[in-house]
């Protein structure tokens, strides 16, 4: 099951002197004054290659890459679902795409047609009062949260609400964001379970206390069965309780955030109405909250008016802008498409074969990869290498790095930090049993590798253009010329 080798070299050691695709005379070259001191002394240094070498080149790079188009890509808490080419269409068309962004209100009422439709869905699907598109990402979103929630206390006249109560299982951008927003960040140990010590939750509340940001389901894939119990604890000591809405694909159509205790939420886009992950272009996320929270949203936000849509500016309360306009429209016509594909009972029912899958794959693979959790776990599962594998030097990094060679993109590594050695796989609800049953007979023949001869299961990936590297140097000491 090992993938052939394929050729790694650059477009400048393919060049050869004179090859050329397509050339085009420039008559504004021979007019443009340059003056003599700003004008290259020597072309630059570019490959020269015939059109079709270049072609041929771009395509080998596209199939080098791991991607959900065309590998499956289990990657734990950053739920890499598909994106259906219907949301591209979408998004594509002439009166989505070729709005001018300082367009008057009466000449975009389309566009704001679909974003007051689309925050109204959410809220509903959340059980939240208002919302704001504006964010360009998740952690954007948790950062927008955080300046509502200083800007609430604020208001209330309570600066003193400096602290952010941040479980060990919560996604790691929590506590970075409450850093960056100038709060003391609290940690909480999480219970043998895995779940939030409702106990030590109420020792750490106190009139310092400003938000509890807890993950839902959290890191390691455990619903917090005692949310109402957290939520209570919170709103009795006066904080607010907010929740990191990027595992809602293991929720969406089940139950309402907002009914659980929360007084506001994240969303990523990405992650639960399949649009493209940021790093494939422009991203976007979201925070609904409830009506307590609402005046200090960010503004514009849009509103119905006389049958028309109008951009609703707020009042002296909002936190401002945080991303021009409206965020990014395009990205968000495609989770209005996604949204539109899907009743809400098809939406509870794409939460339940996410849960279902993360549990068939822990099930197939729980005698040679020991789960964290030995309970049913929600959209993805925490798995270890185990006892044997560990005997014979082999880590989680090994494991990775294996899979590679077999044609899968690695499962998210070392996270959540609080397992030793984790291996966190999502496979999300839109993989079949039959490429799970790949992937575990993957996982299965990685384990026999290592079991087997450990040394060449250490020296994985061999199959690719860049074999094992130093990765803390790497890390530490990028060297990115040739």
């Amino acid at each position: 099951m090992i993938c052939a080798p394929t050729d790694s070299k650059l477009s400048i050691e393919k060049s050869a002197p004179g090859r050329r695709g397509l050339f085009c005379k420039n008559p504004l070259r021979a007019k443009a004054k340059v003056p003599a001191n700003l004008r290259r002394k020597a072309a630059p240094r570019l490959p020269e290659l015939a059109e079709f070498d270049v072609v041929r080149h771009y395509t080998r790079l596209s199939r080098l890459n791991f991607s959900v188009d065309t590998h499956f890509y289990p990657l734990g808490s950053c739920t890499m679902k598909y994106n259906p080419r219907f949301n591209e269409e979408a998004a594509g068309l002439e009166g989505f795409a070729a709005l001018h962004p300082l367009a008057h209100d009466t000449c975009s009422q389309g566009t704001l047609e679909l974003l007051h439709e689309l925050g109204s869905r959410l809220t509903g699907l959340l059980g939240m009062d208002a919302i704001t598109l504006q964010p360009a990402a998740g952690a954007h979103s948790e950062f927008t949260g955080l300046l509502l929630a200083k800007a609430y206390f604020e208001d209330k006249g309570q600066k003193e609400r400096n602290e952010i109560i941040v479980p060990d299982s919560a996604h790691g951008t929590n506590p970075a964001t409450a850093s960056m927003m100038g709060f003391t960040t609290v940690n909480i140990a999480s219970k043998s379970d895995g779940r939030l010590d409702v106990e030590e939750l109420k020792k750490r509340l106190g009139p310092k206390t400003a938000v509890l940001m807890l993950t839902v389901p959290n890191t390691l894939g455990i619903f917090e069965s005692n949310i109402e119990a957290i939520a209570k604890a919170v709103h009795d000591a006066g904080a607010l309780l907010y929740m990191d809405g990027a595992n809602l694909n293991a929720l969406i159509g089940l139950v309402k955030p907002g009914d659980l205790g929360a007084d506001m939420m994240h969303l990523n886009f990405h992650k639960t109405f399949s649009t493209p992950h940021g790093g494939g272009g422009p991203g976007a996320g979201a925070i609904a909250c409830r009506a307590h929270l609402a005046p200090f949203l960010p503004v514009p936000t849009v509103k119905k008016e006389g049958g028309r849509y109008v951009s609703d500016f707020g009042d002296k309360r909002t936190i401002g802008k945080v991303k021009a306009f409206f965020g990014n429209t395009g990205v968000l016509v495609k989770a209005y498409a996604y949204m539109l594909a899907h009743s809400a009972k098809e939406l509870g029912e794409i939460a339940e074969c996410a849960i279902l899958n993360a549990n068939y794959v822990a099930a197939k693979l729980k005698d040679l990869y020991p789960p964290y959790s030995k309970e049913y776990c929600m959209h993805e599962c925490v798995l270890t290498p185990g006892p044997d594998l560990a005997a014979k030097g082999i880590k989680t990094l090994d494991v990775a790095k294996g899979l590679l060679d077999r044609g899968f993109h690695a499962p998210t590594v070392y996270f959540p930090l609080i397992v030793h050695e984790a291996i966190m796989i999502e496979p999300t609800e839109t993989e079949s049993r039959e490429t799970l049953d790949e992937f575990v007979a993957a996982m299965r023949d990685v384990h026999a590798e290592g079991s087997a001869d450990p040394q060449a299961l250490k020296d994985a990936p061999v199959t690719q253009p860049v074999k094992r590297l130093d990765e803390v140097q790497a890390a530490r000491q990028p060297n990115l010329r040739w």
